[in-house]
């Protein structure tokens, strides 16, 4: 059975001083890093599997890839929402944030009540985790109706005017991805960013803009056609 001490040390053997930059350069923050790649990480979950108790034990650890490496074996179906709320206030970087609601938040049954309280989160990689996971909800819950995504357009307009910059690009991404589910929802999507594009707000205007180009692309409106 491996324990978090082993597994801390199976990090530290593997760190890489030239892939901590790299991620450095991209924005990650590499504090409490080693520089191993997700790749390395996702092949020591499968030798792992799911182990929540285990999963608990690396987030404690407060290291970069232990805490990744969490979210990757974590237990959906056991994780508790106090425990997602927990680590959501823990989270420090866009990566780790974006691995957690894709490898885990999504597939629990709170997935959506997070989006709700996240979304409206004053803390900055908290409102990313609520906007990430919407984002990746429009692709992966394919139970929910359009006018469940829909019904987050005006919070989207709300978080538009938060000029961080870990905030603004999730929000840009959720507002993409929804333009994308459908034609009705990309009537929609297209119409909200017309909107942001010109309001008031720089973070605002750029969300608009970037969505805009995507969403009127020829790519998307002829992958859209074939659902018509």
């Amino acid at each position: 059975m491996s324990t978090a001490d082993a597994i801390l040390a199976e990090l530290e053997r593997r760190q890489n001083a030239d892939n901590r930059a790299g991620m450095a350069r991209y924005g990650i923050n590499v504090a409490n890093a080693y520089g191993v790649p997700v790749s390395e990480l996702r092949r020591m979950a499968k030798g792992l599997g799911r182990d929540q108790a285990l999963a608990q034990a690396l987030w404690a650890t407060d290291v970069h890839e232990a805490r990744l490496l969490a979210t990757i074996i974590a237990e959906p179906g056991a994780v508790t929402r106090d425990e997602l709320e927990r680590w959501a206030g823990d989270l420090d970087s866009w990566d780790l944030t974006d691995g957690f609601t894709s490898n885990l938040v999504r597939h629990t049954p709170h997935a959506w009540a997070c989006v709700d309280a996240w979304c409206d989160d004053g803390r900055e990689f908290v409102r990313r985790a609520g906007f990430s996971l919407l984002a990746q909800l429009v692709v992966s819950d394919k139970r929910a109706g359009d006018e469940a995504f829909r019904a987050h357009l005006p919070r989207i307009h709300a978080a538009a005017a938060d000029e961080r910059n870990m905030v603004k690009k999730s929000v840009n991404w959720a507002l993409r991805q929804i333009g994308k589910r459908s034609v009705d929802l990309n009537a929609a999507a297209i119409a909200e960013a017309e909107a942001l594009t010109a309001g008031p707000g720089k973070a605002a205007r750029w969300i608009g803009r970037d969505a805009l180009r995507e969403l009127r692309s020829d790519k998307v409106q002829a992958r859209l056609a074939t659902r018509r």
